[in-house]
């Protein structure tokens, strides 16, 4: 029986996340002998003309071409998985789209704006269907291996829908608001173990917004740390401006 055949793709992004799976170490190698990686521009420079069981796609939609690229990698793919911030929920590159499209290419390309076509950034699931979604900034390996998994077995997997606070806590981290710093964690989407908060940082919201925020506790918290409001939703779209449509 042949293996699955999975391929990476990157749009507009860093391609960290892409060096979180070239990182994975021996967890990667036991991956890959259950698989057949067919295209992964960061370790390998083939290309397959044919299907992909599996596609994962990093990065965001910014152009033309990069919706074209998309539209043919979800064609040629039976499962196609957006992975990282920039996929899932459009990430920093979204920021642009607080200002109208022309203003910020001017800004960034001066007289040469012709030469580079942009429009407002999209997430993936904006344009084609999406299977599996890993969000972050970048992934986070359990979760990334976890999702790989349940696609290869054909199970589901759906983004927790809690806050990331909900880890924090279970992790016994001293909370970044008793430490006078302003954290996103009670409204973003659990799912990464409170991985930046275990490491001294605070949440900076990459994995996207709770469905329902508990707004009278923010709103408490607010009051009680005598935070500015405009200043938390200057820092939730960082990574979340693109969502707002």
């Amino acid at each position: 029986m042949s293996r699955p055949k999975v391929a990476f793709f990157d749009l507009a992004c860093c391609e960290g996340c892409q060096l979180q799976v070239a990182n994975l170490g021996e967890e990667l190698l036991d991956i890959l002998g259950r698989i057949e990686l067919v295209e992964f521009r960061e370790i390998m420079s083939e290309n397959w003309p044919g299907r992909y069981d599996i596609a994962f796609v990093e990065g965001s939609v910014v152009n033309d071409e990069a919706e074209e690229r998309l539209l043919e990698i979800r064609q040629r793919s039976d499962i196609l998985i957006a992975y990282g911030s920039c996929a899932t929920i459009g990430g920093i590159n979204g920021i642009k789209n607080r200002r109208p499209i022309a203003e910020v290419q001017h800004a960034v390309y001066g007289e040469r704006i012709d030469w580079f076509p942009a429009r407002p950034t999209r997430a993936l699931h904006h344009l084609v269907r999406v299977d599996y979604s890993i969000p972050g900034c970048p992934v986070y390996p359990p979760e990334l291996i976890k999702v790989i998994k349940a696609a290869l077995a054909g199970l589901p997997y759906v983004v927790p829908d809690y806050a990331v606070c909900v880890e924090c806590k279970f992790n016994e981290n001293v909370c970044m608001y008793d430490k006078g710093v302003t954290c996103l964690g009670p409204v973003t989407r659990a799912g990464c173990n409170s991985w930046c908060i275990n490491h001294g940082n605070i949440c900076y919201g990459c994995r996207g917004l709770v469905s329902n925020p508990n707004q009278a506790g923010a709103k408490e918290v607010l009051r009680r740390y005598r935070l500015d409001p405009d200043r938390i939703v200057d820092k939730m779209t960082m990574y979340n401006a693109a969502m707002e449509r």
